[in-house]
């Protein structure tokens, strides 16, 4: 399923006629797909002839990225890599583009891993927390140039290990760990590049994966078959499951929330603006969350009073007792008047074998 699939599965109930809309826009668009395809396997082999250069930043590198567009569960996973990292002795460093921040080109220090130094629309969405979320772990830049970013960085600060958000496709620099991210909801989508699918690029390109994660294993029932498939692109990377947890939830600073969370009479006005934010509202009912009504933006959607608003005037139509949203979301509500009480849903990663993925973290460093 390619763009189209979002808007379906944010509207269940439509009937076939929009399911076969979408077969045949994936259809015609399918030469397109093709052509983007080829030209990104004609960059890539540029890379691995040496006809572009990548360029190391001095210290062991890890990238985490994806195949896919739409939100695969990246940030989490920085985050606890992150603080793995800085708690054995590491000054660790992410590098991230910042999407849809202000100014794109422009370097931002966002955290200097004491202090946050810039605002979330200067920072970008992500960057902005997972520098809230490690102060004290990690200093993190926004910068689209990763290179320039991590010898800036490296000078600076002195820093002895570097995550890259983002950066399975960034070839420019080289890396010592290339961990991609799976979410197991909607792994592949049609297979089809875009912009006939969701690929970024070809799925036979998995094969560069030193190490692939699958996030969100809890909401499928059928997470071998998944590993089976992957295996058939990349039979030597070792694949690791993760799910999501909600470890807290807990009220949004300046709202007055007096309201006493029960999950199980609680009812809740779930919003989001996430790659994906049907797996958001799906956890939350996993986890026994009673949703009156759900919305969702587009990813990285920056809120306006406006947009609270409104919200809130959902609320009351639909008879729900609160807003509830996620640690990223939340961000981006700060300066905006809320007068119904809004909970942040904080999520805990757990994975199936941590004492592996704690060992090719460790080798990496070695390299």
């Amino acid at each position: 399923m390619g763009f189209c699939s979002i808007y379906l599965d944010e509207n269940p109930h439509l009937d076939l006629s929009a399911e076969l809309a979408e077969y045949i826009m994936a259809f015609m668009l399918s030469p397109l797909g093709w052509l983007y395809g080829k030209i990104i396997n004609q960059r890539n082999e540029f890379y691995n002839k040496g006809t572009l250069k990548s360029h190391s930043l001095g210290v062991p590198t890890i990238s985490v990225g994806n195949i896919t567009v739409g939100g695969t569960g990246k940030t989490p996973l920085v985050a606890y890599i992150a603080k793995v990292l800085a708690d054995k002795g590491e000054k660790v460093c992410i590098i991230s583009r910042g999407y849809k921040r202000e100014n794109e080109k422009e370097r931002v220090l966002v955290s200097d891993g004491k202090e946050i130094l810039a605002d979330v629309k200067k920072a970008g969405d992500e960057p902005f927390e997972l520098a809230k979320n490690l102060l004290g772990k990690a200093i993190v830049v926004s910068d689209a140039n990763r290179v320039e970013a991590g010898h800036w960085a490296n000078d600076k600060f002195g820093i002895t290990v570097f995550l890259l958000d983002d950066a399975f496709q960034h070839l420019k620099v080289k890396r010592d760990l290339d961990i991609v991210t799976i979410d197991a909801t909607n792994p592949f989508g049609n297979k089809k590049t875009l912009p006939a699918g969701i690929l970024r690029e070809p799925i036979q390109n998995l094969v560069r994966a030193d190490l692939i994660i699958i996030t969100r294993a809890n909401l499928i029932n059928n997470i071998n078959n998944l590993k089976s498939e992957i295996k058939k692109y990349n039979q030597t990377a070792q694949i690791i499951s993760s799910q999501n947890k909600f470890a807290q939830v807990s009220a949004f600073e300046g709202t007055n929330s007096n309201l006493v969370l029960k999950k199980d009479s609680t009812s809740y006005l779930a919003f989001c603006a996430l790659g994906n934010p049907n797996n958001f509202f799906e956890q939350l009912r996993k986890e026994n969350f009673k949703l009156a009504h759900t919305k969702s933006f587009t990813d990285h959607h920056f809120y306006t009073q406006k947009d609270i608003d409104k919200l809130e005037n959902l609320v009351r139509e639909k008879k729900a007792d609160a807003l509830i949203t996620t640690v990223k979301d939340a961000v981006k509500l700060k300066g905006l008047s809320l007068k119904l009480p809004c909970h942040i849903a904080q999520n805990q990663l757990i994975f199936d074998k941590e004492k592996e993925l704690h060992e090719i973290l460790h080798a990496a460093l070695k390299k």
